[in-house]
Order: structure tokens, then sequence, then C-alpha cells
């Protein structure tokens, strides 16, 4: 691959360093890099388990606060969703999405042309507020877990907003240095912290299963405000919008694909184990912690200000097994839910290079890693301070996102087994993405901020990228030019290289000899001269990169040069400069002006790839060949 560096020197050369420009004439508008190290499945789910896993840090108190007696029944409900549900869902998109693009990539394809990116751009608001909420949440509980320790003093109780700025300019920091070995630290933060879960979720069912009468305290509270289970089904069903933290990681699980090792196929496999062993791990934990979270500790200790909020099993580490203990418990989540904040914004860092630049929707800058740290942790203090680092306040927007993201992959699958005429597979996939659309309406009707944030999102990244693919417009969009052996034998049998630029209609003999009639009357050009028709159409304009392929044709004694691309003067010039490269020559192309307004004739260019060819030409051959000797040239008559 052939890149050049656009670093400069001081701060601007800092931010930028790493950043690399592919020259689009040596590769593939699909390129994708493969990750310098590959590794096990199971090492791979730590990666995605510091995401998942991290919620048992604040979940259990979330689910009392919203369920209270109801919690573990709450809890079932949404392990049923995870392992029915969310989980087959995501082992289809592994399956059809193995390069790691996820569910977005599936429906992108499903809708292809500007409603598949438009689409896509509208989702990626949902996840910058998974990922970004995933930060300020995780901090923030991070928190909760510092202030509320014993050994900290307590006049640090009341500091719960600059910790937490600490904590995430920390991990900003972190990644402006050059974060690596991820994957090592996350298989020993994750070993470590679910061994510490094990001994203290055991100890607390030992001690709630010996303790007869706090069973029965809670079983009565159960019972005196559901009489039958399937009351209780129906009011967890209610909740259970609320208990969709629970639900995070699958997204990541995905994202993740390209460094389990293997071909595309070990690949897929290897996925599907890790998103299959981390649903049944988490839903453990979930089950048990609920259940002894529920009957050991008082209701008033999960509010505001009690030791419970937001550090369920911290209280009962410090309670049953020892403030040392509890320490050691509290250390290991700070430093899981730390992590988990890198695993997010690490895919954040991700996501941008893999789809808007694909796109031609980001600013050049943003395929350096450090001006977009920047960015994401400014956005991460905004949400902070808005939210007074509350976990409990920003489960809202986190579940927003989440659900969000699981329902666009269930819509996919559904549609994808649809289309494949896979009726069953398609009904229950349908099944469980009614389920996720009434989640997710239930969660954005009780908490609307969470669709504030995301519709801030979206409104930025579209505006931003609608702006940054006009400024890229005149790009040299071409990734490689091929010529098949017709073409090829034009260009060797003619003199000096004369393309007429032909949009083509009916393609009849008058259309070709009156074309051939206005290059003389225009550019005094003669048939003899050896005229070659050049018709670029354009099938998908949304596109930005893409390969050529001229194909030559000889249609009623004329020779024609055909060719399909996003954009007509992209694909006219790219061809221009890859002749003059094979041949040595100077290549002409020779166009006739177009009528109307020049403002909607720019506005065809970047909506339709079409508009005023001439001077667009012109302008990508300036900007792609800065020498005017070098340059082939454009005649307008």
């Amino acid at each position: 691959m052939a890149v050049r560096s656009d670093e400069g020197s001081g701060l601007r050369g800092w931010l930028l360093k790493g950043l690399k420009r592919t020259d689009p004439r040596t590769t593939g508008p699909h390129h994708e890099d493969t990750p310098d190290r590959q590794h096990s499945w199971w090492q791979v789910m730590c990666l995605t388990g510091v995401d998942y896993f991290s919620t048992l840090g604040y979940q259990p108190g979330i689910a009392a606060l919203a369920a209270g007696a109801l919690s573990p029944v709450a809890t079932l409900v949404l392990v049923a969703l995870t392992l029915f549900g969310a989980l087959p869902t995501y082992r289809a998109v592994a399956g059809e999405s193995p390069r790691g693009l996820g569910s977005l990539s599936m429906l992108e394809k499903l809708l292809p042309g500007w409603r598949g990116k438009l689409l896509v751009l509208f989702l990626l608001g949902f996840v910058a507020t998974a990922f970004i909420v995933t930060i300020t949440l995780s901090a923030a509980d991070a928190t909760a877990h510092v202030l509320h320790n014993p050994f900290v003093p307590e006049s640090w109780h009341g500091a719960a907003v600059p910790v937490t700025l600490v904590l995430i300019a920390l991990l900003g920091a972190v990644f402006l240095a050059g974060f690596s070995e991820a994957i090592s630290i996350a298989v020993v933060i994750v070993a470590v912290y679910l061994a510490l879960n094990v001994v203290i979720v055991g100890v607390a069912l030992q001690h709630a299963l010996t303790s007869p009468d706090l069973v029965l305290d809670w079983r009565n509270a159960l019972t005196a405000d559901y009489t039958s289970p399937m009351a209780m089904v129906a009011a967890s069903l209610v909740v259970m919008p609320k208990l969709a933290l629970g639900l995070s990681g699958f997204e990541t699980g995905v994202a993740v694909m390209p460094l389990v090792k293997g071909d595309l196929e070990r690949r897929i496999s290897g996925a599907r184990k890790l998103l299959t062993t981390a649903a049944l791990i988490m839903s453990a934990f979930l089950i048990t912690s609920s259940f002894a979270t529920s009957v050991l500790i008082p209701h008033r200790e999960f509010e505001e200000g009690g030791q419970a909020n937001g550090r369920a099993l911290a209280y009962l580490a410090h309670e049953y097994l020892g403030d040392w203990v509890g320490t050691a418990y509290d250390v290991s989540t700070i430093a899981i839910l730390w992590f988990a904040g890198a695993s997010a914004l690490a895919g954040l860092l991700n996501i941008v290079p893999r789809y808007l630049p694909r796109y031609g929707m980001a600013p050049d800058w943003s395929r350096a890693t450090r001006p977009m740290v920047l960015v994401f942790t400014a956005v991460s203090f905004v949400i902070t301070i808005m939210f007074d680092a509350d976990v409990e306040s920003q489960s809202g927007a986190y579940a927003t996102g989440v659900l969000a993201l699981i329902l666009s992959a269930a819509i996919a699958v559904t549609l994808s087994a649809w289309k494949r005429r896979r009726i069953g597979p398609a009904i229950g996939f349908g099944l469980v993405a009614l389920v996720l659309a009434y989640a997710f309406t239930a969660n954005v009707t009780e908490r609307p901020d969470g669709l504030t944030i995301s519709a801030c999102f979206v409104v930025a990244i579209v505006v931003t990228s609608l702006v940054s693919r006009a400024t890229r417009s005149t790009e040299l969009r071409v990734t490689r030019v091929t010529l098949d052996d017709t073409a090829r034998r034009f260009i060797a049998e003619t003199g000096e290289i004369h393309l007429i630029a032909n949009e083509p209609h009916q393609r009849d003999p008058k259309e070709y000899v009156d074309k051939c009639r206005e290059a003389w009357l225009r550019h005094r050009l003669r048939t003899a001269e050896g005229l070659i028709f050049l018709e670029v159409t354009v099938p998908d304009a949304s596109e930005f990169s893409t390969e050529l392929r001229v194909v030559g044709e000889e249609r009623h004694g004329f020779q024609i040069l055909r060719v399909e691309s996003p954009t007509v003067a992209n694909a006219i010039a790219a061809i221009l400069l890859h002749l003059r490269d094979e041949t040595g020559q100077l290549p002409s192309v020779y166009f006739h002006w177009a009528e109307g307004n020049p403002v909607g004739a720019l506005l065809r260019y970047l909506v339709f790839g079409g508009g005023d060819v001439p001077p667009l030409t012109r302008e990508v051959l300036r900007k792609a060949e800065p020498d005017p000797e070098r340059r082939p040239l454009v005649n307008v008559g």
C-alpha cells in the first residue's frame, strides 16, 4: 500500500502523528487493514467483557431502584431477552459481517444508495450515544466506588463531578500517549474481576439462603404487590427498559471480530463462541447478584446517598468480607469500569475510519487518533457535567443507545432472513425486533434525555458529514483504473488521444454522427483524427471512491469507451491521468458547455454525480496534478 504522511511539525505534527493518506491509485475502495496481532476468541471476549461485565458494578443497584422486590424476576425476563433475543441476533450478525462492520453495514447493503448511507449516519448518532455514555457512566460509577470506600476521607464525598472528570481526563491522556496491549490488559482485569465476583456473589448467596427471615421478607414484599406469576412477568416487562444496560456489549463483540485469530470461517465461529460465552457468564451473574442484593440490602441503601447506590456488590463485599477484601473489589471494579471507558473510546476511534471516510464524510483530521480523542473527551466532559456524574441519571441515555443498536441489528437480520426466504428465522427475529421496539419506545417515553442526546449526536454527525462530503467532492476519488483488451487496442491504434465526452441516450447512429459534427464545429476535430467517445454512467452516486473498469465497444462504426462511476467528472479525470501515465502522452477531452443554473448543477453533482461536468473535471485534474505541464487538457466549446 502506498501512503504518504500528512504530519507537520510542532503541535500540528504531534496531533496528526501517525496520520497516513492512502494513495488512491494503489488501493481499493474497501481496503481494510488486518490487525497486526490476532488472538484466541476467549482473549478477545475479555476485550468485549470489560464493557459487558463491568455493568455488574451498577446493574443490580439500578434494577433494585427500578423494580424493588421484583428485581430478580425482572432480571430473569432481561436474561430471557438476552439469551433468546439479543444473542441469536448477534450470532446472525457475526455470520453476515465477519469483518467487524456489524449490523450497520448489513442495513447499508439492504438499503443501497443514499437511503442506506443516511440511515447509517442516523444510527451512528445512537452508536455515539452508547459509547460516549459508556465512558461517562462507567467513570461516574468508578467514582462512586472511590468515594464510598471507607478509607477515603469524608471530605471527598461531594466531589463526584471533579473525580469523574479526572478519570475521563486520565483515559484521554492514555490514548493521547498511545494505547497498546489492550487485550493483554483486558484479560487480566476481567479474570480478576470475575474471580472476585464469584467469591462475593457466592458468599452473598450463602448468607441469603441461610437467612430464611430475609428471604421470607423479600418474598412477602413481592407477593404483597403481585398476586400471580403472570402479574410479575407483566410488571417486569414494564420495567425491563430500565434494565437494558444489562444488554450492552453485543455490538462491541461484533466490532472486535477482526481480532479473532483465523480465516473468515474460524473468525465467525470464534465470534459466536465469545458472544455465547459472555452472554452465559453475564446471565448467571445477573440472576444471582440480583437475588442476593434484593434479599440482603435494605432498599433505602440503593437510593441516592445510600451506601449501595451504584455499587450494590461492593456494598456486600464490605459488609460480609471486610473492608480489605471490599477495597480489593473496589479497586478491581474501578479498573474494569475505567477500562470499559477505554473499550468504548477505542470503539469510537474505530467507527470513524470504518464508515465516514468511505462515504467521503469525515474531515481529514478525523483519520488521526489524537484530535478525535480530544473531541470525544470534551464531549464526555459536557455529558458528565450535564448529569452531575450521577449513574442513575445517565442510565436512560445509555439504555437508549444500547436498545437502538440492538433494535437495528434485529431489524437487519429480520430483513436479511426475509430476503433469503427463510420464513421461520425471519418471524423469530421479527418478534425479537418487536420486543426491542417496545423497550426502546418505553425507555424514550419515560426518559427522553437519552433521545435528546442521541438527536444532538445525529445532527452533529449528519451536518459534519454532508459538509465534509461537499468539501471533498473534487478529490480524485478513483482508486484504480483498468482497461479491457478492446479499450487498450483503441488507445494503441490512435495517435494523439482525443476523447469526446458523451452523455449516452439512445446510442443510435444519429447520436454519434451529431456528436462528431459538434466536435468539428466547436473544436475543429475531424473523424480521421481518431476520435474516441467516452461515456460515463452513474449507477450509485452515493458511493465516494471506486475502481473503474473501462470497456471498449465498437458501435455504428465508432469507437467508444464505457465506464460506470459514482461521479462523471472524477471518472473522466481519473481516466485521463491513467492514459497519460500509460502512454506518456497528454490526452485531451472535449465538452460542450452545460445549460442551466450553476448552483443547481453543483447540487446535481453532489447528489447525483452529474452536474456541470467540464469545470468540475478541470478542478479535479488541477487538484490531482499540480504541474500544469503534465495536466491533461480539458476543452470546452
